[in-house]
């Protein structure tokens, strides 16, 4: 019985061999599929490095508190029927019943870009209500932040987000820092990180600042409504260095730069480890 059943196990059922699938060595991405997507991350690549361009004039994209989860920054459920994704979805044709979860789309970096910040338990400072929405500063509307972060991006705008303590905790999720990367975040401030969701930012180019023991964005008096400005020295950055960040409201304050390693502060003058990895391999 074990021979017999082994000797075709690889065959697989006949709807497995009715598939229809393509030939040759790379994947064949289909634009139309809602489940797996070819990502944006190496459109910009190239063979070099370039100088980190300062961070000038960002504006902020949410203020949030403690102990931020993965689950805030990306969840894993239900996609709701008023969301960015939702719209998404239904644009192409998806019944709302087939919807599915951020999940189970996972593969497809448009449905996770669409469903960053989009918790519904989400409390953002910069709105009265708790929910997926925070405000368009330049306008100064109230819209899903995934509405607000593609305005900021269409208009050539660089994003931060300002936080409190344990940033990122509960499980390591990528998506947590990918996410943030699609919609256009150049920088967390935060005053502390969890550790791998540190990292995984790194991981993505965006870099994480901290703030100094005993300060906040509330003891700063930051609410969101301002610019800020950060010296990148073209991401000749040291390990655990002083950071400088100035705002339009006339506002400065030291940060320390939370790239921990000398293999991380590689990772970001490459622009992320996805981009070493492939300069190394070529």
């Amino acid at each position: 019985m074990f021979k017999s059943t082994y000797d075709t196990i690889l065959d697989g059922s006949q709807m497995w061999q009715d598939l229809e699938a393509p030939t040759g060595q790379l994947y064949s991405w289909d634009d139309d599929s809602t489940y797996i997507h070819n990502p944006p991350f190496f459109s910009s690549t190239q063979a070099g490095t370039t100088p980190i361009a300062s961070i000038d004039g960002a504006y902020c994209l949410l203020n949030v508190g403690d102990s931020i989860t993965t689950d805030h920054i990306s969840p894993a459920g239900k996609i709701a029927k008023d969301s960015p994704a939702a719209r998404f979805l239904a644009d192409r044709g998806i019944a709302a019943k087939d919807f599915n979860s951020y999940g189970s789309r996972r593969g497809n970096d448009e449905i996770m870009a669409r469903g960053t910040f989009a918790n519904v338990r989400l409390i953002n400072k910069m709105v009265p209500q708790v929910g997926p929405t925070t405000v368009h500063v330049p306008s100064g509307e109230e819209m899903a932040v995934f509405d607000a972060a593609k305005k900021y991006k269409d208009a050539g705008k660089q994003l931060i987000i300002l936080a409190g303590n344990e940033y990122g905790s509960g499980s390591s999720r990528d998506w947590a820092a990918k996410g943030p990367f699609l919609q256009g975040v150049n920088a967390v401030i935060a005053q502390s990180y969890e550790r791998i969701h540190r990292s995984n930012l790194v991981g993505m180019g965006i870099l994480p600042l901290q703030f100094k023991d005993g300060e906040s964005a509330d003891t700063h008096g930051l609410d969101g409504t301002e610019t800020f400005n950060i010296d990148m020295q073209g991401g000749n950055l040291n390990v655990s260095q002083d950071v400088v960040v100035t705002t339009n409201t006339g506002k400065s304050f030291t940060t320390t730069c939370r790239l921990d390693t000398d293999p991380e502060v590689a990772f970001y003058q490459n622009g992320g480890i996805l981009q070493y990895v492939l300069r190394k391999l070529m």
